[in-house]
C-alpha cells in the first residue's frame, strides 16, 4: 500500500509540474535546466527531443560582486575555490523555476547568494546574500511561495520570498546543510546535512565532520518538528509522498539505503557495483565524500535512478523489490540525477566530461548524450512557456 500511495503522489506531482496553477494560455515545453557550475551559466535542454535552447549567464555581476567583497569574503571565496571547487569558483549550484515558468532562481556558492533571472531575457531580477559565506542546495515549495536555500557555513536553511528575494525566516540544521526537499503536500520541509566534507576522511577522525542529520520542519510555522542523527553524511534523497519512507545516498556508500522515518532506522541497504577504476580508489579520493551522488524516481515511483559517481554509471532499480534492472554506462563523474517532467527519463550531469546523459527508466542503454558547459552539476526539469524559449 505504501508504494501505491507513492505512485499516486508521484503522478500528481508530475501533473502539477506540467500544468502549474498559474499557467497561462502559452504552449509549454518540458525543459531541463542544467547548471554549469564553473562556467556560471545555465543551459536549457528540451526534455523530449534533447535540442538546446538558450544559455543564460548567471554571473553578469561577477566583477561587481568581487569588488564589493570584504577581506573575509574574499578569503572564503578562495577556500571554496581550492576545496569544493577543485581549483575553480563555484558559480551556480542549484536551480528552481517559478510555477509560471518565467523566472529562474539560482544559488551561487562562491558569491554566497541567491539570484533571480527572467528566463526570456536573462536579466537579473533580484539578489539576496545568505548568512555565512556559501549558498548551496535549494527547494521551491509546491505552490511557489517559498524558496529554501542551505547556507552552508552558517549551518542554517534560510527561507526567501521568491517574489523579491526577501528573507522570511530560517531554521537550524546540522553541519553543512545540503539538500532540501518539500513534501508532496507542501506541509513539510526536509533538510539533510553532509558534515564538514573538507575535514580528513580518516575514520579515526570522523568526529571532526560534525553533526550529520535529517531536519524535519513544519513548512507553515517554520519550526523544527524533529531531527534524526544519521552519523554519516546524507547525500541526495527522496521521501515518499506518504512521508513514511526515505531513500538516501550516504557518504562513501556505493548505493543507497531505504530508511523508515516512522521507525527511525535503515530497513534495507542497496549495494551497487564498483567499476575497476573505483575499486582502486582510496576513501580520501572520493569527491567530497561522495561515492554515489544523484537519485531520482520515475513518474509512478516504481523505479529509481542512482548516479554511480565514482563508477561512471546510472543504476536503474525497481521499487519495492529494490532489485537492479540495469547498470547503464554514462559520462565521467555523474554528479546528479533528475527526472524529466513527464517522468520517463533520468538526466544525469557528467561533471568531468561536461555533458548530460539521458537514460530511459525502462531502458538498458543511454538514450542520448548532450554536451553542455563546464562542470554541469544540478539539473532540474520544468514545463516552460514556449514564449520564453529561444535557440
Amino acid at each position: 500500500m505504501r508504494h501505491r500511495i507513492w505512485a499516486i503522489g508521484a503522478a500528481a506531482l508530475i501533473a502539477l509540474a506540467a500544468v502549474p496553477a498559474s499557467a497561462t494560455a502559452d504552449e509549454r515545453r518540458d525543459v531541463m535546466f542544467v547548471g554549469n557550475n564553473w562556467d556560471g551559466t545555465v543551459d536549457l535542454l528540451d526534455a523530449a527531443d534533447f535540442d538546446k535552447y538558450q544559455r543564460i549567464n548567471v554571473v553578469p555581476d561577477l566583477d561587481q560582486r568581487m569588488r564589493e567583497m570584504t577581506p573575509d569574503q574574499h578569503a572564503a571565496m578562495l577556500i571554496i575555490r581550492e576545496t569544493a571547487g577543485e581549483g575553480n569558483d563555484q558559480l551556480v549550484d542549484d536551480i528552481a523555476v517559478s510555477p509560471d515558468g518565467k523566472t529562474m532562481y539560482v544559488s551561487r556558492p562562491s558569491l554566497g547568494d541567491v539570484a533571480a533571472y527572467e528566463i526570456a531575457t536573462g536579466e537579473q531580477v533580484w539578489r539576496t546574500p545568505v548568512e555565512g559565506y556559501r549558498s548551496d542546495h535549494m527547494a521551491l515549495s509546491p505552490d511557489g511561495t517559498e524558496l529554501a536555500v542551505s547556507a552552508t557555513t552558517a549551518n542554517i536553511v534560510q527561507l526567501l520570498n521568491p517574489a523579491d528575494g526577501s528573507v522570511t525566516g530560517s531554521f537550524p540544521t546540522g553541519d553543512f546543510p545540503h539538500e532540501n526537499r518539500y513534501s508532496a503536500d507542501g506541509k513539510t520541509l526536509y533538510n539533510a546535512t553532509i558534515g564538514r566534507v573538507v575535514m580528513p576522511d580518516d575514520p579515526a577522525l570522523d568526529g571532526l565532520k560534525g553533526k550529520r542529520q535529517l531536519t524535519i520542519v513544519d513548512a507553515e510555522t517554520q519550526q523544527v518538528r524533529d531531527t534524526i542523527d544519521f552519523g554519516v553524511g546524507i547525500r541526495p534523497f527522496l521521501v515518499t509522498p506518504d512521508g513514511k519512507t526515505m531513500y538516501a545516498q550516504l557518504s562513501f556508500h556505493n548505493g543507497f539505503v531505504e530508511y523508515s522515518l516512522e521507525e527511525k532506522r535503515v530497513t534495507r541497504t542497496v549495494h551497487l557495483p564498483l567499476s575497476e577504476d573505483a575499486q582502486q580508489m582510496k576513501r580520501e579520493d572520493y569527491p567530497l565524500d561522495s561515492a554515489h551522488h544523484g537519485l531520482s524516481a520515475n513518474a509512478d515511483g516504481t523505479k529509481l535512478c542512482d548516479a554511480g559517481t565514482i563508477s561512471d554509471y546510472a543504476a536503474i532499480v525497481s521499487v519495492p523489490s529494490l532489485t537492479t534492472d540495469a547498470i547503464v554506462p554514462v559520462g565521467k563523474k555523474p554528479y546528479w540525477a533528475a527526472t524529466s517532467p513527464n517522468g520517463q527519463y533520468c538526466f544525469l550531469s557528467n561533471s568531468d566530461s561536461d555533458d548530460i546523459s539521458v537514460v530511459d527508466f525502462n531502458g538498458t542503454k543511454e538514450t542520448a548524450r548532450i554536451p553542455v558547459g563546464d562542470h554541469p552539476q544540478r539539473v532540474r526539469g520544468y514545463a516552460i512557456p514556449t514564449s520564453v524559449l529561444h535557440g
